[in-house]
């Protein structure tokens, strides 16, 4: 996309709405604008000036509460080299995490949208294969650029990049947008995250295929799981439970209502080499099996999917985490351990917390907090954006 001088689609500010823009906030709402120059459309490269004309930011407009999304503070034109030197950014900043090129792990999360000036944009890489999921139609309509920004930086070590789209744009939008291979082609495949082996299906499994984002937390869950007998409730693919067994745990029951991913974990337990014998998984309702449950658990691990995914959802949210760690809680043998986790964004670290210790008074059991955890490095918070932190979480030492 080429604009000439003078024919630049623009965004222009009411006075005094400019201050969030101009403390590096990567947002426009529609309501601090006070006219467009242009003809302005869904997925366009605007630039956005203040009242008084001078020049703010560059983003992608696209019409709703949240207008214009920024990935340049600084007057460029986003060609080619723009996103190559973007992409560029997001590898260096993992290659000082010590993950880009880590034989022991070969899964990252490579751009985390907001968090990575890059809004809209999500890339998972999986060994060899980059997933990427764009979540505006701006960022989907910079694919091409994207595809060769990853292939400039990665060189020969990048086989296939993958397109899964399709389920994370706009409605209006989505219906002509199809998932699939933008470069290669690849067979989905075991991954490894700290030496541990997972099975990730890119092409049908949930989010881009695996929660990257629970890499830390399940390494420090397997620190405490030797010689107990753990719970890994909603376990998607088993990765808390792998980590445990790996870890020596007595044995451990695995949760989750989709058979699907019952059949996944059973699949990295196997993968991995560990003793059938101390694993069963279970495709229940995790609140039905809590209520038959034994209560003489050492290690829980409670990760359930988002409860709210909008302010209005936002108390029922609340109410549903209390009565899920309530109940969690009575399970627990003294002094074991729960790890308690949400990933509402709409609920922050101090209503969940709250939420905590409104389930510890309703369960009668006292708890230490041991740790309060959130999303590794890899998936990154702007300083500028503090909305970027979604994942929250509590390990308690329960008396």
């Amino acid at each position: 996309m080429v604009y000439l001088a003078g024919m630049k689609k623009k965004v222009i500010l009411k006075a005094k709405r400019s201050a969030s823009v101009e403390r590096f906030h990567p947002w426009v709402f529609s309501g601090a604008i006070k006219a467009m120059e242009g003809d302005v459309q869904d997925g366009d490269v605007v630039e956005v000036y203040k009242a008084d004309g001078s020049y703010l930011a560059t983003g992608h407009y696209q019409d709703g509460s949240i207008t214009v999304r920024l990935f340049s503070f600084q007057q460029a034109e986003p060609g080619q080299d723009f996103w190559n030197a973007k992409i560029g950014n997001a590898l260096e900043y993992r290659r000082r995490l010590g993950l880009a090129g880590n034989p022991q792990t070969n899964c990252y999360r490579l751009a985390h949208a907001e968090g990575d000036g890059l809004p809209g944009l999500i890339i998972d890489i999986y060994n060899k294969t980059a997933v990427v999921q764009c979540h505006s139609i701006g960022m989907h309509r910079e694919m091409d650029k994207i595809v060769q920004a990853l292939r400039h930086n990665y060189g020969g070590e990048l086989e296939a990049i993958y397109d899964k789209s399709a389920e994370s744009l706009p409605n209006q939008y989505a219906m002509g947008a199809e998932n699939g291979y933008v470069f290669g082609e690849s067979i989905p495949g075991p991954v490894l995250e700290y030496g541990h082996a997972f099975q990730v299906d890119w092409e049908e499994g949930q989010k881009t295929g695996f929660f990257i984002d629970q890499r830390e937390n399940r390494r420090l869950a397997g620190e405490y799981a030797r010689d107990e007998k753990v719970l890994n409730a909603f376990c998607y693919s088993g990765g808390f439970s792998v980590y445990a067994l790996r870890a020596g745990a007595r044995f451990v029951d695995s949760v989750d209502v989709s058979k699907k991913a019952i059949e996944l974990t059973g699949a990295n337990v196997a993968l991995n080499g560990l003793p059938a014998e101390r694993h069963r998984a279970h495709a229940l309702d995790v609140m039905d099996f809590l209520r038959s449950a034994d209560k003489d658990y050492g290690l829980m691990v409670v990760d359930p999917p988002a409860f709210a995914k909008s302010l209005k959802k936002r108390h029922q949210a609340v109410q549903g985490y209390k009565r899920l760690n309530a109940l969690a809680m009575t399970k627990i043998r003294p002094g074991g351990i729960l790890f308690t986790f949400s990933c509402s964004q709409v609920v922050d670290q101090a209503l969940f917390y709250n939420t905590i210790v409104a389930a510890a008074l309703e369960s009668g059991r006292r708890a230490r907090v041991m740790h309060q955890l959130s999303q590794p490095p890899d998936h990154p918070v702007g300083i500028f954006h503090s909305e970027g932190g979604y994942l929250k979480g509590l390990v308690l030492y329960v008396e």
